[in-house]
């Protein structure tokens, strides 16, 4: 089978088809081309996915990503990232292996296209040529048969007449005979072209064309090699990043088998567990027996009235414990101020101003005050919202609930054991350089690093310091955290006489310091700083504090402290939260305008209808 043989009078038809087969090839090369745009468009968009849905460095976010299931999504994401990676590398090999080399190829089969029908339009020429010359040598040898033909009837028909001389006659047979002549000549000069034609003619459609023809063959025969081979490596280079992506599709599967509902169920009780124990059985109060005053220790603030304060439940905070407390009740809880109040400036007795405080003298302070300041130990701040651009805690975490202090002392020890270690070993690694200096003096100068190793002494020193400071601060929150067995209990009236030595000690260091605020340790930072929350988005829409009366100062009081408010004397005020005992009244001037005032400053008249507006808050235990 050859297009030599077969299609030897197919010239132009060949010359379309091949013309045909560099078009299908480039259509192709187009193909893969646009193919590759697509593979680094969708590599591009699955990174641009993984980077948009990675947590942010430093965020809240990241610190989520602790949980099994999120993790499981962040290697999913990560292994998103490797597959996009695939998905360039399929982009590049095709673009290096099929459309690089086709593009080449593409141009070297153009060139010897061209080449090749060259020779074929030459060749063709060339036999048009020798046709013309066949036919030039054809005419030319009729032309004078017919002259030499003509030449001999003139010859007879002058011979045979009598009329004409003998001359003319002789002249007319040498014409003849000359004509004869050119016409034998014509004779040969055609069968010798006739001839060559032939012979040229045979060469030409059984050796030039066929060999010219059989070139455009094996051409076009490689070029449908070639792109076969070439759909051949599409499909391989697809086929080689398939083990590839299996293994980001198995780590993918891997990760999903690793999320661990009761592992993630136990680190959420990790992250948010206070430590303290829940609230236990409400005592009965006998209101049958004669008592004093008891004093609510729902607002968490000081109490300095005579007896044991019970545990009263206002009707809308019941159930609810701290952190859910409505706003204007906890923004009384963090203002009231805990010192005693001033005495008033003119000679009046206190006991003689209505709702005046009372008696100094308290043989027990209820656990709450305890777990205000164990939670605060300077409480002056407006609201949650402020705690947020507070800054940082307490070094000792102080402003946390014990488990989650514990975890943060034991992290912090924890850091400091490694920079320890990367100290020693920065010390162990200049002292061996210091003993090769020593060895070979030209190496350096040994006295050189003296300097910098006790550096390095002091440094672990410091941090030996700090290790042992936080390790104390975290044995005495491990002592202080109830067992897991113990009784939950109320720490009502009942369970102060069983801890009165504790908390009268609690009491006695409190009014022992200057500010009137309570430490557990003289080493603890005495400033207070709470944890932002996130639960101060949801107070935000919380109802004031309603009006139970209204009051009249008996005296001027420059409201200096946080939390205070200043009054002129004979000035009306509303009274929105009255005296806990602490010798403090809450009043209102306007929406605005809030604070504490001393009680004794103040004539107090409140409204019986709206007395009982003020609900004291839930009681939390320590």
């Amino acid at each position: 089978m050859s297009w030599g043989t077969e299609l030897w009078d197919q010239f132009d038809n060949l010359e379309k088809h091949t013309q045909w087969g560099i078009d299908v090839l480039e259509k192709y090369i187009k193909f893969v081309k646009e193919r590759t745009e697509i593979e680094l468009s969708y590599a591009k968009q699955l990174r641009n996915l993984s980077k948009k849905y990675q947590p942010k460095k430093n965020s809240k976010e990241e610190e989520e990503y602790r949980y099994t299931s999120t993790r499981a999504f962040l290697a999913t994401l990560n292994e998103m990232n490797d597959y996009a990676g695939q998905h360039e590398v399929i982009s590049e090999n095709m673009t290096s292996l099929i459309t690089a080399e086709l593009t080449r190829y593409v141009q070297e089969l153009k060139q010897e296209r061209k080449s090749h029908f060259h020779d074929g339009r030459k060749a063709q020429q060339h036999i048009e040529t020798c046709w013309k010359q066949l036919e030039a040598s054809k005419r030319r040898f009729e032309r004078d048969c017919k002259e030499a033909d003509r030449a001999q009837q003139y010859f007879e028909k002058m011979d045979a007449d009598i009329n004409v001389t003998k001359a003319d006659v002789e002249k007319a047979r040498q014409q003849a005979q000359l004509r004869h002549q050119m016409a034998e000549d014509s004779k040969a000069e055609y069968s010798s072209t006739l001839q060559k034609f032939n012979s040229e003619q045979h060469e030409h459609y059984y050796t030039h064309i066929p060999n010219i023809f059989q070139k455009i063959q094996e051409m076009e025969e490689r070029r449908i090699v070639r792109i076969g081979e070439s759909m051949k490596t599409f499909a391989e280079v697809d086929r080689q990043v398939i083990p590839i992506i299996g293994k980001c599709l198995d780590e993918i599967t891997k990760a999903a088998e690793s999320v661990d509902h009761k592992n993630d169920s136990q680190m959420v009780i990790e992250a948010f567990k206070s430590g303290f124990e829940p609230p236990g059985d409400v005592d009965f109060e006998d209101f049958t027996q004669p008592m004093k005053r008891t004093v609510s220790e729902s607002s968490l603030s000081n109490s300095r009235g005579d007896g044991k304060s019970e545990p009263k439940f206002g009707s809308k905070s019941k159930g609810k414990l701290w952190p859910f407390i409505k706003k204007n009740k906890l923004m009384s809880l963090l203002t009231s101020p805990h010192q005693p109040p001033p005495p008033p400036p003119a000679s009046a007795s206190p006991s003689a101003v209505p709702n005046g405080p009372q008696s100094p003298k308290q043989q027990k302070e209820p656990l709450s005050h305890r777990f205000n300041e164990f939670m605060t130990s300077k409480p002056k701040i407006h609201c949650f919202r402020s705690l947020k651009r507070g800054g940082a805690g307490p070094e000792d975490f102080s402003n946390l609930p014990p488990e989650q202090r514990r975890k943060k002392l034991q992290q912090k020890v924890d850091e400091l054991n490694r920079d320890i270690q990367k100290e020693m070993d920065s010390r162990d690694a200049l002292t061996k350089m210091k003993d090769v200096y020593i060895k070979n003096p030209q190496m350096g100068d040994a006295a050189s690093v003296d300097h910098r190793l006790a550096e390095l002494g002091q440094n672990i020193e410091k941090l030996r310091l700090e290790v042992q400071k936080f390790e104390g601060w975290l044995a005495e929150v491990e002592g202080r955290l109830p067992a897991r067995g113990e009784q939950p209990r109320r720490q009502s009236g009942v369970y102060e006489a069983q801890n009165a030595s504790g908390v009268n000690s609690c009491a006695q260091d409190r009014e022992s310091s200057p500010d009137g605020s309570y430490t557990e340790e003289q080493s603890q930072e005495t400033e207070m700083k709470v944890p932002a929350t996130d639960f101060d988005d949801e107070f935000d829409d919380e109802e004031p504090l309603p009006t139970i009366g209204t009051c009249k100062a008996l005296y001027t009081f420059e409201g200096q402290n946080e939390g205070t408010i200043s009054v002129a004397e004979g000035e009306m005020l509303y009274v929105i939260e009255e005296d806990k005992g602490d010798g403090w009244t809450r009043i209102r001037r306007n929406e605005d305008e809030e604070g504490y005032v001393p009680t004794s400053y103040v004539e107090v008249y409140l409204d019986k209808n709206a007395k009982d507006v003020h609900k004291p808050l839930q009681k939390i235990s320590e």
